[in-house]
């Protein structure tokens, strides 16, 4: 049964990853059509086509590789000025005018005795915009979509007054070796709550009689009770009961009254020996179902977060190329690829991970639902970057024409005409020389050195 349901978390979010892309290219096939721009080809993924059909002057298809997408609309390069109308100079040197030149036959090719006008660079700026901004916002779309469901129905995370069980330690280590020890030996001793029954999720109703109103009281209440059998009301699973475990004395790291682990000046913990059990806790989460008007405040948080980690791009690659090829372990918070997100769903789905489902996680589907909309998030912001081949690229090549022409006019000087994208191609082929490398090496670190969400 896990082994099913964790095949069925990989295919949901393959698919959504699928309809995303989909999604994505309907966004800038809409409005290209719309403004009649000629679409030669409708395409979800890359590689060999697996299926296609012709629907009018359209081909509709499916590829082997579903990392992508695209559209291709006639006219995309516009002539060098100076060339006549369906010509092409042939005396360009330079390995990059050669390529631009290149491009701009395949273009010209493309053109069909009546789709002179139905060229995508003849569209006015503001058209130009619109098509290449089409594939983005649809993939903004779907987040909110799915935030506004989740959020509505559902709820956001809300921490509530108490504290609940967040992991189980399986052996004793003293606080000195905690940062090192991530494995228990056959020889370490089993930690008091791990033999008194505790379980991740219980929520921590009284120590000793005492009652546990924030996580701080959890070890105020613990650590005077060396070698003293002391009792715990638990909630678990809606019932209470009562565990007794008998705190063992050990060197752990001090607390602040503010409830913060002590550190030294060269940041090592302070430590001191006091009564240990072996749980750290968090306070419970209840997941409190919001109004539609605070959805544009949680979209806001969510694509700053994602802004800030496409922005810290070189700084996160860095990270997944040491945790991959060496000892470090994978940011949380870093880049993932497909493989990645599928190897979290499958996880998620099959229960692998403890702060997902039962009584006090997240559930199962919603989380599936909240990767989805991450990963359009991460589609919105990073095809806003303005590279090419990125539709940033092309948005801002539609700027820059738009921007020369209203000083031209100004100026009262001749319309400098169309902006000779074809020129950026090197650019092109550089960022998606660097996209490729990227990929690969997060499918490979997805591979080897997975992120780790909690067993």
């Amino acid at each position: 049964m896990t082994i099913l349901l964790y095949v069925l978390g990989v295919l949901f979010i393959a698919l959504g990853v699928g309809v995303s892309i989909g999604l994505h290219e309907i966004g800038h096939l809409v409005p290209a059509k719309k403004f009649g721009v000629k679409v030669t080809q409708y395409m979800v993924g890359f590689g060999p086509t697996v299926w296609s059909r012709r629907r009018g002057e359209t081909e509709y298809g499916i590829k082997w590789i579903p990392l992508g997408g695209y559209i291709r609309m006639i006219g995309m390069f516009p002539p060098r000025k100076g060339d006549e109308p369906g010509t092409l100079r042939v005396s360009s040197t330079g390995r990059f005018s050669q390529l631009a030149d290149e491009a701009r036959q395949l273009s010209l090719e493309e053109i069909k005795p009546g789709d002179e006008d139905r060229v995508f660079y003849k569209l006015p700026v503001w058209k130009k915009v619109v098509v290449m901004l089409g594939g983005p916002f649809m993939n903004l779309l779907i987040a909110v979509v799915l935030l506004t469901g989740i959020v509505t129905l559902y709820g956001v995370a809300t921490p509530k007054d108490g504290a609940s069980v967040a992991a189980v330690s399986q052996c004793v280590v003293p606080a000195s070796e905690a940062a090192t020890k991530t494995t228990c030996a056959s020889t370490d001793p089993q930690t008091p709550a791990l033999k008194a029954g505790f379980k991740p999720g219980d929520r921590i109703v009284s120590i000793n009689g005492q009652p546990v109103q924030r996580t701080s009281d959890v070890s105020r209440l613990v650590r005077p009770r060396i070698d003293q059998a002391t009792p715990v009301v638990v909630e678990r699973d809606g019932a209470r009961t009562t565990l007794s475990v008998t705190p063992i004395k050990n060197s752990v790291q001090q607390v602040g009254a503010d409830g913060r682990p002590v550190v030294d000046s060269s940041g090592q913990p302070v430590t001191v020996d006091a009564g240990f059990i072996g749980i750290s806790s968090q306070a419970p989460i209840a997941f409190e179902r919001q109004s539609p008007t605070a959805v544009p405040a949680i979209v806001g948080e969510q694509l700053k977060a994602t802004a800030g980690v496409i922005l810290r791009i070189p700084q996160k690659m860095a990270g997944v190329a040491q945790a991959a090829f060496g000892e470090g372990e994978r940011d949380p918070n870093g880049p993932v690829s497909v493989v990645g997100v599928g190897r979290m769903a499958g996880e998620a789905a099959s229960g692998d991970i403890s702060w997902i489902g039962g009584p006090n996680g997240i559930n199962p589907f919603v989380f599936l639902l909240s990767l989805l909309v991450s990963l359009n998030l991460a589609l919105f912001v990073f095809n806003l970057v303005p590279l090419l081949p990125l539709d940033g690229g092309h948005v801002a090549g539609a700027l820059w024409e738009g921007l020369k022409r209203s000083v031209a006019r100004l100026l009262r000087r001749p319309d400098p005409g169309h902006v000779d994208v074809a020129k950026a191609l090197p650019v092109a082929y550089a960022v998606s020389s660097v996209l490729i490398v990227m990929s690969v090496l997060l499918i490979y670190a997805d591979l080897v050195k997975p992120v780790n969400l909690g067993g």
